[in-house]
């Protein structure tokens, strides 16, 4: 799986520079400094190297009625917007093994990269507020956590845990609401088809991310002592 062989790449990097810094000798601190910096810009060079020749997924587009929001794969915040009647709606999605406390590299594979977290508001002209859905998403189903409503302000630029109350436990609420919320979402494009391009979009999302990481943590290492790494 790509998205674990990323995880992989960036916990090769961090075993091999520990491993080195065991094997260095003890000796005057510059020079330590200068072989531990040498050791990470070379190791970060060759995974950097690695993770440029992974191969991406296929290019997929997001089903109708939504498009990709500009810039999304280099800022936060939603990464689809639609309309629907007078309605305009976004999404934001982030893996569940992301958020969960106590995550490593193990704990990628096929059944937690296949589990994300989906938000969606939905927007009304004349309402200050968003409906907001919380939801799981699977590549067969699609199931709501929660609904809340939530300022406009608070919807569109983060996805932190909202201000306001967040709505009773989804589970707890009556089936009949259960399924009437269900299908309104549904009714605005909100299902399980969403996920194959939710998913492709968080693979390059996490390429791109680790090749800038690999790029700036070196310009910093290598920013400070240039003289001696430059040779």
């Amino acid at each position: 799986m790509w998205r674990k062989a990323l995880s992989c790449a960036g916990g090769a990097l961090q075993r091999r520079v520990s491993q080195a810094w065991r094997t260095i000798p003890y000796r005057c601190s510059s020079t330590a400094s200068v072989t531990v910096s040498s050791i990470i810009l070379r190791s970060l060079k060759d995974h950097y190297l690695e993770v440029s020749k992974m191969t991406p997924p296929p290019k997929i587009s997001p089903p109708s009625p939504y498009t990709v929001v500009k810039g999304a794969l280099d800022i936060g915040g939603p990464v689809l917007k639609g309309t629907f009647r007078d309605e305009e709606i976004s999404i934001s999605v982030m893996r569940m093994v992301d958020i969960l406390p106590g995550g490593s590299e193990d704990d990628y594979d096929e059944d937690s990269v296949n589990q994300l977290f989906v938000h969606v508001d939905i927007y009304k002209p004349s309402l200050q507020e968003s409906l907001h859905f919380l939801c799981g998403l699977y590549p067969d189903a699609l199931g709501i956590h929660s609904v809340s409503l939530r300022p406009k302000s608070e919807s569109s630029e983060s996805l932190d845990v909202p201000t306001k109350y967040n709505g009773p436990v989804f589970e707890d609420v009556d089936a009949k609401i259960r399924d009437a919320l269900h299908g309104y979402i549904q009714e605005r494009g909100i299902s399980e088809e969403l996920f194959p391009f939710l998913q492709a979009w968080l693979y390059v999302k996490d390429h791109r991310d680790l090749m800038r990481w690999f790029k700036t943590v070196g310009s910093f290492v290598n920013a400070t002592q240039p003289e001696t790494l430059e040779a």
